[in-house]
């Protein structure tokens, strides 16, 4: 097809071997650091798991020494059950175009990292989101204030143990929209049957009324009512 070449597969196979020999050489280059644990996910993925003491360290090396200029983001998990956090820094290398995902765990409280802005300059984004999501307080970073939840008073929003229907429930209240064009709607026999608050039903409320179905199966009823034959 025009404007298509083949790709020469000595080429190809060269670019692979390029590829596997700089592969070992990063591995090779981990193995300098204490208590690591590395993963390979693919050919251009690579996971690090690593204690939150050492995690600079290893962001220190993998921009200094193997090209991973580029902090694409970190991310969070909170894990209530285990008290943690877990923090992952992912990085990116242009020259070897590959991705390596750094992963700590941080006590959950007081929920208190140490800053990588000296490090990665983008970091200061990722802290301020997840300080503001999540609670977690970066020592170091250079700006801690609240960035979209401005008008915002109550927890961290991404903790797994926020109840947002029971923040909403307790802090506002509904309201009757009844515009005229809708007055209209309803005189003519259309509108909103129920109220927003009672088209909600809790899990538990769900739960109930699965059981109860399976109860009536179980108890024999019929379509029509009447017990139907059991063997």
């Amino acid at each position: 097809m025009l404007g298509q070449f083949p790709i020469n597969p000595h080429h190809r196979l060269k670019r692979m071997s390029e590829s596997k020999e700089l592969s070992n050489w990063l591995d090779h280059l981990l193995t300098e650091l204490e208590g690591i644990e590395v993963r390979r996910k693919s050919s251009r993925r690579l996971r690090v798991d690593i204690e939150a003491d050492a995690l600079p360290a290893l962001l220190e090396l993998l921009r200094g020494r193997a090209s991973y200029v580029h902090l694409s983001a970190i991310s969070c998990v909170d894990w209530p059950n285990d008290n943690q956090f877990e923090l992952v820094y992912h990085v990116w290398s242009y020259e070897m175009q590959s991705l390596v995902s750094a992963h700590t765990r941080i006590a959950r409280d007081p929920g208190v990292y140490i800053s990588v802005y000296d490090i990665y300059t983008p970091a200061a984004f990722f802290e301020r989101d997840i300080h503001e999501m999540f609670g977690i307080y970066f020592e170091g970073s250079p700006d801690m204030s609240k960035f979209i939840l401005t008008e915002w008073d109550g927890p961290p929003p991404m903790r797994r143990d926020f109840d947002s229907e029971a923040w909403v429930n307790d802090h506002f209240d509904f309201q009757d929209y009844q515009p005229d064009w809708l007055r209209d709607i309803v005189a003519n026999g259309g509108g909103i049957a129920v109220r927003p608050d009672e088209q909600r039903f809790s899990r538990r409320d769900l739960q109930h009324q699965e059981r109860k179905a399976i109860n009536q199966d179980q108890a024999g009823d019929g379509a029509d009512g009447s017990p139907t034959e059991s063997s």
